[in-house]
């Protein structure tokens, strides 16, 4: 990490120079101390220095930034004169000049900013020139740039470092380096540090305002997107080098550099055909959100550039992942949801819709959660629209509930469902309905296809699979079994049906948690996990459950809570937990160290995996606790699936929850054969699907019709009431 390392010029001039490309990114991801004086503080300003600083913050970097209010003339009068304290001055005016955002660049940039500052990694100062005891303005343009080895790069000039200045005037950038001009760049850092210090006689220094470092903070969000630079300006390296920058002006493109494979491009085709209604059925990994914002763009192109979007998301941090590829293809969304930083989508979704009627804008795309979309003002707003209209939902199997059943209304003439499990387990009527409404498959691309690859290429890699028996103690057994005995009696019997009442259902839900935190899977892990003790990427799938063991309360210990205390104090591995616990901020940064693997060896989650987080590093993955939905533990192996360079394959851990040994099995009544069967033959229809994709099968098929044959689960007694009465285990 040299500064040494950057090719340099002596000047840089725009626009025949690219500043951002061609000389902040490459300096700053060199580069772990960044001090810029950059004239007068507005949210532009904040921006201009927010450019390239990505890469620094990368090297653990920190940024002193100096400013000067834009005063008036009336106000330094004052200032000068006591007519008003100096100190509310200086908060009015720098408040003054902190706007709001106005498109998802400036939210973002913002908000990397706003996290530097809570992170105390970036550190603001306000200055004024000093002449005859009187305040003035000041509006010097400097900047240095410090490396590990102490190497230093110093620059200042016209540039402003405005969007105008970066792409259209004709600015002016002098460059001056330690090593090759020692004596320029040391008066440049005496000059930056004296003012710092508040020693420069001829000008002085004031601490940041508390009231406005808090104005700032409002822009924080849970999750900061480092690609900002990249997407803003289409930044793509081409044999070492770094194209044109180029704006997102609004109006979906295919991103340059981007080619859809055959089959996105066929989904997209038959989407067309089918008058632009239809689900896209892709397994994990295998580009859905791609093929989805592909068929936004065709779309968008065969209306002749005149349509309204709107996106729908289960959860906050699937819409943010959502909005880093839609800026991609040149989109500046609206975001909704409780967390935005566009504090005021509601009103900028309005006044979109409103624009649009009108004819003043002829697209906008609206990105938004589940539950921001079912609200009243929302599906109100929506209401109002005139003309085309295109609803994307993403994870669409969530929309077969009731509550999300009602929003899928006919104002919207298009409409595309993305899932990579549309049918609802053990909801025929809601899959019905999400079929009705979106239409046929346009394409089903199975997780089986994506592990064996189509036309050479795969999408997924492959898994080794093994099977860890464990069985539940007795006391859990003797619980397991009474707990059955009191849901048997709440079955209730309609149309054919069998389903539990909801009482049952109270009772399964508890039953179903005591086979997830059966106590003996803890030791299991210590013993399958002890020969990856030193390795990296694992990945532990818990239960929202708790254990017989007891913490130092006396209470019974939540499993993730003994599995991160066996994995980090008993083992002395490198663990940390990955649950809706923790903001996006932080499982962000546990996802970044995770991909390192250096500082973290261990993630133990519990359900915020499931749907669209993607941790492609992931190579080893022990599933404690799992579920009866196919849905989920399909999801669940795809996640540990994804492609990884130099992941040749992934290694699947399946901890399954059997009863009791077989061979004590194979002496039950048929009554108590009958009374394990339910939780017997859910755990085999896993182990079935698992190693039916599997690298090696021989020794899990082995054990998969042993567990069979001892339970006679190819018996069809009871086998209805079994199906009906499955239960989620997390």
């Amino acid at each position: 990490m040299s500064l040494l390392d950057v090719s340099l010029k002596k000047e840089y001039r725009s626009p025949r120079d690219n500043i951002v490309s061609d000389f902040y990114i490459p300096l700053l991801k060199e580069s772990v101390l960044y001090k810029r004086s950059v004239g007068f503080f507005s949210s532009s300003s904040l921006l201009e220095i927010s450019y390239g600083i990505t890469n620094l913050i990368n090297n653990n970097g920190k940024i002193q930034l100096i400013a000067s209010p834009n005063l008036s003339e009336e106000d330094i009068e004052a200032i000068n004169k006591g007519y008003e304290l100096r100190d509310n001055i200086i908060e009015r005016v720098l408040l003054q000049y902190i706007t709001e955002p106005q498109n998802y660049f400036e939210e973002e940039r913002l908000n990397l900013l706003a996290t530097l500052i809570a992170q105390e990694r970036l550190d603001i100062k306000i200055a004024f020139s000093l002449k005859n005891d009187k305040l003035g303005l000041y509006h010097e343009k400097l900047g240095l740039m410090y490396d590990s080895e102490n190497n230093i790069v110093a620059f200042s000039g016209s540039m402003n470092e405005s969007e105008n200045a970066f792409v259209n005037n004709y600015e002016i950038v002098d460059v001056f380096t330690s090593w090759n001009d020692k004596e320029r760049v040391t008066i440049k850092q005496k000059a930056f540090d004296n003012l710092w210090n508040n020693t420069d006689e001829s000008a002085v220094i004031y601490e940041f305002p508390e009231v406005v470092k808090q104005k700032l903070l409002s822009f924080k969000k849970d999750f900061v997107d480092w690609e900002i630079d990249k997407k803003e300006f289409n930044i793509k390296r081409i044999d070492g080098t770094i194209e044109k920058l180029k704006k997102v002006t609004n109006s979906p493109e295919i991103p340059a550099g981007i080619s859809l494979h055959e089959y996105q491009q066929q989904a997209i085709k038959t989407w067309k055909e089918k008058k632009y209604k239809g689900i896209f059925d892709m397994a994990t990994g295998t580009g859905k959100t791609f093929t989805g914002l592909g068929a936004i763009t065709q779309l968008y192109k065969d209306l002749k550039g005149r349509l309204a979007v709107i996106i729908v998301c289960p959860y906050q941090h699937l819409v943010n992942q959502w909005v880093e590829d839609i800026v991609n293809f040149n989109i500046n969304p609206i975001i909704g949801h409780s967390s935005s930083v566009q504090k005021d989508f509601k009103n900028r979704f309005k006044m979109a819709i409103m624009d649009y009627n009108l004819g003043v804008r002829n697209f906008f795309c609206f990105v938004c959660t589940n539950s921001t979309f079912a609200t009243d003002y929302i599906q109100t707003q929506i209401n109002n629209i005139r003309g085309d209209v295109l609803l994307v939902v993403d994870e669409a199997h969530n929309f077969g509930a009731a509550n999300l059943k009602r929003t899928l209304s006919d104002k919207f003439n298009f409409r595309l469902a993305l899932s990579a499990t549309l049918e609802r387990h053990g909801d025929e009527e809601g899959t019905n309905a999400l079929l009705n409404y979106f239409g046929d498959k346009c394409i089903e691309f199975t997780l089986e296809d994506a592990i064996k690859g189509k036309n050479g290429e795969r999408f997924l890699t492959p898994y080794q699979y093994y099977p860890v028996i464990v069985y539940l103690t007795d006391d859990e057994l003797e619980q397991y079994h009474a707990l059955s005995k009191e849901i048997g009696k709440c079955v209730i019997k309609k149309n054919g049906k069998t389903k539990l009442s909801d009482r049952g259902k109270i009772l399964a839900q508890k039953r179903s948690r005591l086979i997830a935190g059966a106590f003996n899977k803890v030791n299991a892990l210590a013993k399958e996990i002890k020969p990856y003790k030193n390795d990296n990427h694992i990945l532990v799938y818990c239960g929202a459950t708790k254990i017989s063991e007891q913490d130092e309360n006396g209470e019974d210990m939540r499993q993730i809570d003994a599995i991160t205390e066996l994995l980090g104090k008993n083992m002395g591995m490198n663990v940390a937990q990955f649950t809706s616990r923790e903001d996006s901020y932080t499982r962000d940064l546990l996802r970044r160290k995770f991909f390192d693997g250096d500082f973290l060896q261990v993630l133990v989650a519990i359900k915020c995996l499931d749907e669209g987080v993607n941790i492609p590093a992931i190579k080893i993955a022990f599933i404690l606790a799992s579920t009866t939905n196919p849905k989920e533990y399909i999801q669940r192996r795809g996640r540990v699936l994804r492609k990884y360079p130099g992941k040749e394959f992934a290694i699947i851990y399946d901890f399954i929850t059997l009863p009791r040994p077989l061979d004590e099995a194979a002496n039950l009544t048929y009554e108590e054969i009958k009374c394990e069967k339910s939780m017997v033959r859910n755990e085999v229809n896993r182990m079935k699907e698992f190693n039916r994709l599997a690298m090696s099968k021989m020794e899990a098929d082995k054990l998969i019709y042993d567990i069979i044959d001892t339970y006679k689960l190819n018996e069809d007694d009871n086998y209805e009431d079994d199906i009906e009465m499955e239960e989620i285990y997390d």
